[in-house]
């Protein structure tokens, strides 16, 4: 489980925070109970879809077991399951072709609870989003071979049926003895075969064999954040070469590449954060080594599921000099020079950047420029373990004011409305005093769209829905140029352009250009100076292109 936090002062600065799927798989509850226990108010929401760890923290401690919440919070989801006896019924089911196959997928994955799902990973391909990833019949179907790695309940292997791939040349493996059974049922209703191709298995062991099988098209819908034991993800990281990308989204995607023919097509579908986390980076370098053809974003599609689907389609052969991607997103389609990607921070797949913005992108990367990697101390606001307790809503003796990401805005703070007492040792988490007594420092909004950086000369206390940056000494912009650089239209359309995010975190902070040469002697910031030194102009759209 990934809890957002930041350890020291030299890790990711993000707020400590906790998704609401993990957070429901460490409560072992349904995600609908999460929610509930968000609007009664036992749950504190940090921003969209994300939890305040130490409302968490403190709800384990002294609510959870104590009070009967589970049933009173969310009577209509099981947070457990027989799984013998599912299994029993259901591969009965798929063997007796009992009720409708077509839809025995669905009513197995709706009998089976939110916890096992979340750590099996089990959220079947819906079937508009196979359509379209697999959208027309490929080049000699009939002769080609097909394979779902992680066929489910077969919705990407009925549809390569329907254009016209042979039964005879369709494979899927699956851990789930009843997706297998499940699988065969729907292919012997569909054409009458029996398949022997379908086999219960793991395709990372597979793949991970000597000389395993080949195929020429591989579309497929992995188990993304499976618990894995540690050893299995070393394994299979040093097998494929997968480096630091070892969820099991990631690994599936190395196996499948190397079980694809030359000249093979693979269509995977993924969670956002592969196209846009450093973790994935170099699973997005081996992508962009091939003739990728698409990159689609498919939204939020899985039930239950705040990240976004995403897919990558690519050939087996190596990357063309010109070639272009096609990135759709939101019913638009972009263009893209498939090296425009390997020009962003962290080969970023900014599938929503078009390929005038990734022009200007590249041209801004080849200016001479720094950033605020190693030349900075960073720092996330008080954890107090428990704001109920600890927060007031009035100043009184022995109190100080701290200020929330609510509060941050470019040029003020709001006025303060949370005080908490001034003996730090009371709290959860706190940063070095001296950051927060520094006589400079940028206070900015974690949960936030847009770059939100507050100049503050008085040594004010922040809690940890917002975070601290000071540049070092020999920084060469001066620390309030740099807050108004930071919080400029330009900046921020950079930001939006590369990562399109809503939270800030400071690896992308620290990834941006910052042109110290024109700013040196600077009082301010001038952004029509600025972009002239760049040779950059703003169009009435409000997009930045460099000058004709």
């Amino acid at each position: 489980m990934k809890i957002s936090k930041q350890i020291d002062l030299f890790g990711d600065v993000e707020p400590a925070t906790v998704s609401i799927d993990d957070s429901a798989q460490r409560l072992g509850v349904s995600t609908a109970t999460i929610r509930n226990w968000l609007k009664t108010g036992y749950l504190k929401l940090a921003g969209r879809g994300q939890i305040e760890e130490e409302s968490l923290v403190y709800f384990q401690k002294e609510i959870a077991g104590k009070e009967k919440l589970n049933q009173r919070a969310n009577k209509s989801l099981k947070d457990s399951h027989d799984h013998e006896s599912v299994v029993s019924l259901f591969i009965d089911r798929a063997e007796s072709q009992k009720g409708k196959i077509a839809n025995l997928g669905e009513d197995y994955e709706s009998s089976l609870s939110d916890s096992y799902r979340n750590k099996e990973g089990i959220y079947y391909s819906p079937p508009q989003v196979v359509r379209d990833l697999l959208s027309t019949p490929q080049n000699h179907v009939g002769q080609a071979t097909f394979c779902d790695p992680c066929c489910g309940s077969g919705n990407f292997i009925i549809r390569a049926l329907e254009i016209g791939f042979n039964p005879k040349n369709i494979y899927g493996y699956d851990v789930d003895p009843v997706a297998v059974e499940i699988t065969k049922a729907r292919i012997r209703e569909f054409c009458g075969y029996t398949s022997t191709n379908i086999q219960k298995g793991d395709f990372l062991q597979v793949a991970s064999m000597g000389k395993p099988q080949r195929f020429d098209h591989i579309f497929t819908n992995p188990p993304w954040g499976k618990k894995l034991p540690k050893e299995e993800k070393d394994f299979f990281g040093s097998r494929f070469k997968s480096g630091s990308s070892v969820d099991t989204c990631s690994l599936f995607f190395f196996a499948c590449l190397e079980c694809l023919n030359d000249r093979g097509m693979l269509g995977i579908l993924l969670p956002e954060s592969f196209f846009n986390i450093s973790t994935f980076e170099i699973a997005r370098i081996q992508a962009l080594s091939h003739s990728v053809e698409r990159l689609v974003d498919y939204g939020k599609v899985f039930k239950g599921i705040m990240v976004k689907a995403q897919a990558i389609v690519l050939t087996n052969t190596s990357a063309k000099p010109n070639g272009i991607v096609r990135c759709e997103i939101a019913g638009k389609r972009i263009d893209r020079l498939a090296k425009s990607f390997s020009c962003n921070p962290k080969t970023i797949l900014n599938l929503c950047c078009d390929q005038d913005a990734a022009d200007t992108l590249e041209y801004l990367f080849t200016i001479p420029h720094i950033t605020l990697e190693g030349r900075a101390s960073w720092g996330l606001g008080i954890v107090t373990g428990n704001n109920k307790k600890f927060i007031q809503n009035s100043p009184k003796d022995g109190l100080i004011p701290v200020f929330k990401g609510s509060d941050v805005s470019q040029h003020k703070l709001k006025n303060p409305s949370s005080y908490i007492p001034a003996d730090l040792s009371f709290y959860q988490q706190v940063a070095p005093l001296r950051l927060f007594k520094a006589s400079e420092k940028l206070i900015y909004k974690f949960i936030s769209s847009r770059l939100c950086f507050f100049y503050d000369t008085k040594q004010r206390f922040v809690l940890n829905s917002a975070n601290m940056l000071i540049p070092n000494v020999e920084f060469p912009v001066p620390t309030k140029v740099l807050g108004e650089l930071l919080s400029s239209d330009f900046m921020n359309w950079i930001f939006s352009n590369i990562f399109n995010t809503h939270k800030i975190l400071r690896g992308d902070i620290e990834s941006l250009p910052i042109y110290s040469q024109f700013l040196s002697d600077a009082s301010s910031f001038d952004e029509k100076t600025y972009l002239e030194k760049l040779h950059i102009e703003r169009n009435k759209d409000g997009a930045y292109r460099t000058k004709r």
